[in-house]
């Protein structure tokens, strides 16, 4: 049983918090500033990102604190997980609760932290922080490769 990835064997209620904190790849696609058609309920993703996430390292520069520093943030749990509309096809959180496996890209299957990076499912090298952008724009900043999955 031990020779079965942890992923393909737990749920994501059964993980640890090691186990839960490795399925995060690194892609940063949630960071993005993320708009929704409050009639289709639609999710669109832009290129502006969180105003906390380290563009070179896509990793967040207060993880600890963020969802105080950024009051719509959203601290991710199993149960959340199952109700937020906006997480990308490719996270895994996602695709382990609607039990699906993991991509060949995915830092867990192969082993080498800048797969994501290479497999071009990072948001490394395509994006803004808010900070630099006018909200008024946001609408001219969406992009569509954020719901794009490379299997």
């Amino acid at each position: 049983m031990d020779d079965i990835p942890f992923w393909k064997r737990k749920t994501l209620e059964e993980m640890t918090r090691a186990e839960w904190e490795s399925l995060c790849d690194g892609c940063a696609k949630c960071c993005l500033v993320k708009l929704e058609d409050e009639d289709t309920e639609t999710i669109e993703y832009t290129d502006a990102a969180c105003k906390l996430l380290d563009l070179g390292t896509c990793r967040c520069t207060d993880y600890k604190k963020r969802t105080k520093r950024v009051p719509d943030c959203v601290h991710l749990t199993p149960k959340v997980i199952q109700e937020v509309n906006w997480m990308p096809p490719s996270c895994a959180y996602r695709l382990i609760a609607e039990g699906k496996d993991l991509y060949w890209w995915h830092p867990l299957v192969s082993g080498e932290a800048d797969s994501v990076v290479r497999a071009g499912m990072s948001v490394k090298g395509r994006v803004i922080s808010e900070t630099k952008i006018d909200f008024d724009d946001i609408c001219d900043r969406i992009v569509s490769w954020p719901k794009l999955v490379a299997d």
